[in-house]
């Protein structure tokens, strides 16, 4: 049984990685395939499968107005996992959104890949984001969560930082909810961001660290 209830109106922060911390995204189309999922099948009406050739042919056109089942205030992919942060639209909406991109990822990786047995380390984890200091801190770690992580990789568009910064005008996210507590907009966000991503990269590796010794 899943510990976490779900409330509408409510935000989560959501993740998962590799079975044994193996790589998910392999290349830049697999990253390019699990964000046009977070779009396609955040609807409530049920949608068929997402054929790769869309892609080659159309592009990822993300943002469609749809009835939807989650906002996503942010993003982040990484080499192995994935973290999100999202509202709660409809009832059950989290539960099931996190099912169809789950279950739809690692079908298309499974025949990509020629891969057999789990993608995912277990089904996706999630944590109740209760206070509005802690939505602000957490993202800061989502949007930067390369950075966190040592990948530190400039501009990372596989992630909504650049989206927040105004390097990039997506419309996959909700960026209000965070960027409208600023006075500044961009600029003041830019500033907090910086500051507590140093801290939080500083404080993971020295969780890293102890967890070696």
């Amino acid at each position: 049984m899943r510990k976490t209830e779900f409330a509408n109106g409510e935000c989560y922060h959501a993740y998962n990685r590799g079975v044994e911390k193996r790589e998910i995204f392999l290349d830049d189309f697999d990253y390019m395939r699990f964000l046009q999922s977070l779009d396609e099948f955040n609807r409530i009406d049920p949608i068929g499968s997402i054929y790769e050739q869309s892609f080659r042919d159309t592009g990822v056109a993300l943002g469609h107005e749809v009835s939807k089942l989650v906002e996503i205030i942010a993003y982040c992919l990484n080499p192995n996992h994935y973290h999100l942060i999202l509202r709660q639209l409809e009832d059950r909406g989290i539960e099931k959104f996190m099912h169809k991109v789950g279950m739809g990822y690692a079908k298309y990786f499974n025949h990509k890949y020629k891969h057999s047995g789990v993608l995912f380390q277990g089904g996706f984890q999630a944590i109740h984001i209760d206070s509005n200091e802690y939505l602000l801190y957490l993202s800061v770690y989502v949007n930067k969560n390369n950075f966190i992580h040592g990948y530190n990789k400039d501009d990372w568009k596989y992630s909504s930082l650049l989206d927040y910064l105004g390097k990039r005008n997506g419309k996959l996210c909700s960026k209000d909810i965070i960027l409208g507590q600023f006075d500044d907009d961009i600029e003041q966000y830019k500033e907090f961001l910086e500051n507590n991503a140093l801290y939080l990269k500083g404080k993971k590796e020295m969780e890293k660290y102890l967890l070696e010794k």
